[in-house]
Order: structure tokens, then sequence, then C-alpha cells
């Protein structure tokens, strides 16, 4: 037995000594990585941007996908990018933007962002240069800015106009003998569409066509000015699918010419007089980031809050917008008397009804004391609509998806899935007839279906007073705008559904107007803690999205969102945009 315990209390004493090794060896690493990371900025340096990443509203969390990049320093996120290439216009340091244009992993909204603010630096006199291996549409769209546009001699150009496609999974489903049984209000209200068809309504494709049209048309603009061409020659050769190498895009002045990736250094140490034997100092946007912290400016405080993902009751902390966190986060910026006006960003689909009004019933409480302005970005629409309704007033992108004012719900019968394809079957005894309602284990009766109806079309009513009220209009004229309709910001504006044209800096000056405050400081919530708290876990996250785009790549966690929306779409009445989508 004493060699038990010997053996015992040294294995156990090898385990602490090792992890604690370990511990300390990363922590090293990690301390090592972020501060030899920090770069020098000199003179003639060019700030490189790659369109490839996806600049979110809040930079991850998690630490996998941190330790996985070159460096510890965090991505920055889009409001940081906009805000850093502002701040090299007047930076003498940085005499060029080099952008990275193979593809673009950004949203419409995001994009027209980026692209507004290399605009306003190229005023200024200095040079953006992009560069592409292949070009997509959404690359170019943002690319062609630029005061010089290339591609690789041997890659591709895309010009044959955006195309949007759902997945369905109504056959899948019918092959299980599963029945979703689907509750929903407003004929535009799709979201349920995968579920119960097996390709898109006529309805669905009225307003589809209509956005995605919008898309096109603000594309075939913007590129008609940038490249000082023809609106319906550049439809045209988009209908015929002419360009299709960079060749032709160059001879048809969509593109300045083709280059090799050596050529084109060799051009820019031209225009920066650097010898040719030099180097260029390339400053990502993450490294640009790290030498320019402060960016939050000064004076009295404006509250930034980032509503992001799909909205969800509980309280999760991080890459969901929970009712329990951002309740708590509005009312603590409510109540702090330092904060003297309230921006909310939101990018979100939308998601539970209920948490949905929760967070709309404490925007509208902060609203009654302070100015509180919204401004949307890629997508809001649905329940990220119905929480933005009660702001002062509501900022968005032309290119932003919003609306879809409607609600549904499903409850998903597997009887027979479980009894023919698992053997499994259920039995019980109740003192009434709703006892079991909503169950999995039967089909609904009628009764059960007149009730989950009936609460769809109350919370439908409720989520259109909510809008009436807060955007000044009846009832009877919401209704015509609803039904789950999905408009573009640029649509949006024309019907009432936003105030103004802006991106999120437009939003923050307005809010610090309303409030009276020339200088002002721009805290942003919510906080996930520190990098080391982060790796003693002390903040949570939830990387499963992160590890299948890793390990499969984006189309296959492109699925994995539709599956997981899907799954948070059972049992609970939801307000949310007609499904995922991807356009291209």
């Amino acid at each position: 037995m004493r060699s038990f315990f010997k053996i015992f209390l040294a294995s156990f004493l090898a385990i602490l000594v090792f992890c604690a090794v370990a511990f300390f060896f990363f922590m090293g690493m990690a301390g090592s990585a972020v501060s030899s990371a920090i770069p020098v900025i000199s003179d003639k340096s060019v700030l490189k941007i790659d369109l490839g990443e996806a600049y979110v509203e809040l930079p991850s969390s998690d630490i996998q996908s941190m330790v996985q990049e070159k460096s510890l320093a965090e991505t920055p996120s889009l409001y940081d990018v906009l805000r850093l290439i502002k701040k090299a216009k007047t930076d003498d340091r940085i005499k060029a933007i080099y952008l990275v244009a193979n593809g673009n992993a950004n949203g419409f909204a995001s994009s027209d962002e980026i692209r507004t603010a290399l605009a306003d630096f190229k005023g200024s006199g200095k040079e953006i240069i992009a560069f592409g291996n292949t070009m997509t549409q959404k690359a170019y769209s943002v690319a062609n800015i630029a005061n010089k546009v290339y591609v690789s001699p041997s890659g591709d150009f895309e010009w044959v106009g955006y195309r949007v496609s759902y997945l369905f999974l109504k056959g899948a489903l019918d092959k299980l003998q599963i029945n979703p049984q689907i509750f929903y209000a407003g004929k535009f209200k799709s979201a349920t569409e995968p579920l119960r068809a097996e390709k898109m309504t006529e309805a669905n494709q009225l307003q589809t066509r209509a956005w995605l049209n919008d898309l096109y048309a603000d594309l075939l603009q913007k590129t008609a000015v940038a490249r000082k061409l023809d609106t319906a020659l550049l439809h045209q050769w988009a209908n015929e699918g002419v360009v299709v190498t960079p060749q032709i895009a160059a001879a048809r002045n969509l593109i300045d010419g083709v280059r090799y990736d050596d050529e084109l250094q060799a051009e820019l140490k031209r225009r920066l007089k650097i010898d040719s034997t030099g180097r260029i100092n390339f400053v990502t946007v993450g490294q640009y980031a790290q030498v320019n912290k402060d960016l939050g400016g000064s004076g009295e405080k404006i509250a930034l809050i980032y509503a992001a993902g799909n909205i969800v009751d509980g309280k999760e902390e991080e890459g969901v917008i929970s009712d329990g966190a951002y309740v708590e986060l509005l009312r603590k910026a409510r109540l702090d008397q330092s904060i003297k006006a309230i921006v909310v960003r939101v990018n979100s689909g939308g998601g539970s009804a209920l948490a949905s009004d929760h967070i709309w019933r404490e925007m509208k409480m902060a609203k009654a004391v302070k100015p509180l302005v919204v401004s949307f970005g890629d997508v809001a629409a649905s329940g990220g609509y119905y929480m933005s309704c009660a702001a002062d007033s509501i900022f968005a992108l032309p290119g932003t998806l919003t609306g879809s004012i409607g609600v549904f719900g499903v409850i998903p019968d597997m009887s027979a899935f479980l009894k023919n394809k698992l053997g499994v079957t259920f039995d019980g005894v109740s003192t009434g007839p709703l006892a079991n309602a909503g169950s999995i284990d039967h089909p609904m009766t009628e009764q059960e279906r007149k009730i989950v109806q009936g609460s769809i079309e109350r919370i439908y009513e409720q989520f259109k007073q909510r809008v009436a009220e807060g955007r000044k209009r009846d009832t009877a004229y919401i209704e015509t705008i609803a039904q789950g309709r999905v408009w573009t910001g640029l649509r949006a504006k024309e019907i009432g559904l936003i105030d103004r044209y802006g991106g999120l800096q437009d939003a923050i000056d307005a809010a610090a107007k309303k409030a009276g405050l020339k200088e002002f400081s721009v805290k942003e919530y919510p906080r996930y803690g520190s990098l080391l708290e982060r790796i003693l876990g002390l903040n949570k996250s939830n990387s499963s999205e992160t590890m299948v785009k890793q390990e499969l790549g984006p189309e296959y966690a492109r699925v994995y969102q539709q599956l997981r929306s899907v799954k948070q779409m059972i049992n609970s009445i939801q307000a949310r945009l007609p499904f995922e989508f991807f356009v291209q």
C-alpha cells in the first residue's frame, strides 16, 4: 500500500510540475510575442490592408484563434480600421496604402464604410495601390476607389453580377420523417422557407431580387464613377461574360494593368523614391493599431455598445446578443453619470422575440435620460430592428439589410422519425389535453396550433406597435412595409425605417452633437478582459465556428451557421432574418 501511495504522489507531483512549467513557458511565449511584435513605423512606410480579413465589430477573444496568428496582437475591429485609415491620412510616415484585394471577407455595408474611409485618405493626396492575384467583384467594389488597380497576369478577374443562394432542408426532413410544424406572420417572412419548401417562394424571390438589384446597382454606379465608365456598358459586360481575364479588364479600363507582385513592388519603390535595392516597410493594420492604441479621444464619455450576433434568451457573454447581458450593459450605461450619450452598433439578423423586446425596453429607458443613436452594420433586421426602433435616430448604409418586421415559430414533430428510424416510442398520462403541448413526441392538435398561431399574431402586432411608436407612424402604414419584408438601407430611408445614411463615425458624431459635446472619448463595450484573463480562462469563448472555418473552410462554415440557426429556431418564437444566405 505504501508503495502505491509513493507512486501516486510521485505521479501527482510530476503532473503538477509539468503543468506549472508548461504554464510559465506559454506565458513567456505570449509575453515575448506581444512585446516583440511592436513594430517601428519608419519614414516612407506603406499601410497594408487585406480585404480578405474579416474586420468584425468586436475582435475575437478566442485564445485558439489568437495563438494561431503570427503574433498575439488582436485583429483590429472595423471601427479601429476606419480610425486607423483616418489617422494614416495625417501621419507623415505613412506615404501610401497597399490594398490586398484577392477576396473580401466583409459585408456590403462594412465594405462601403472601408471604401468611404479610403476615399477620404485618397483625397489627402496620398496614393492607394490595390492588387490581387485574383479579384472578386466584392473585393473590386472596394478596390476600384484606388489610384491604381492591378491584377496578376495569370490571375482571374470577376465581373458577372451578383447571385444569392439559400440552403433548403425540406427534402432531407421529409426523408427523415421530421415534420417541422411552422407558424409565421407576414407573407415575406421567409425564415422558415428552407424547412417548408424546396425552393424560394414567389414572395421571397420578389424581395430578394429587389435588395440584390439595389446592391448590384450600387456596384455599377460606384464603378462607373471611379473608372469613368457607363453603367449600362458595365451591366452589358456582366451579362455577356466578356471580362474573363485581367488583360481584358485592363483593356476595358476596369483595372490599370496586370503586374506580378515583384513588378508592383518595384513600381511602389519608384513612387516612394526608395532605392531599388531597398525594402518597403509594409505596416499591417494590426501592427499600426499597436502603435496607435489611444484612438478613443479625450473629454466626456460616449458609450459605444456593440450588439452583434443572434439574439438569444439568457446571459451568454460572447458571440451573441443575450438579453441578460445586454439589458445589464445598457442599464449600466444609462445610470452611469459620466456617460453622456450612447451609440449602439447593431449587426444582427434577429433571434428570440422575447429577448428582443427586453432589450428594446432598456433602449427606450436609456433614450429617456440621454441621447441614444443606433448605427446599423451589414445586417440589422427582424429582432435586430425590433431592439433598435426606440432610438433617437438610426443610421445605416445603402448596403445594409434591414426591416424583416415579422415573427415565426417552429415546433418539430419527431415522432415518426423516432419510431420508424430509431424504434423509439413515447407514452404517458396527463391531466388535460394541453399538458403535453409543444412536445416533439406527437403531431400538434388543432387546439395547440391555434394557441401557437395566436401567440405569433400577438407578437407580430406588438412588433408593429413598437416600430410605429419609435418611427412616429401609425400601425396601418407599418403593416405596408412590414410583413417580414427585407429592405436595403437605401430603401429603408425612403420608407422611413431609418433616419440617415451614414456609418458608425457619423452616428457617434450625431450622438455627440445631440449631447452638446465638442470634445469626447469613446468607450467601447462589451469588454472581454485582457489577454492574461483570456489565457487563464476567465472569459468564455465559443470557438466551434472558428474551428469549423479553420478545418473545413468558409463554405462549410456557412452550412454550420445555417444548421445552428435551425437549432436556435426550435421551440421558441423568433423575430429573425429570412435564414442564412450567401451573396456571391
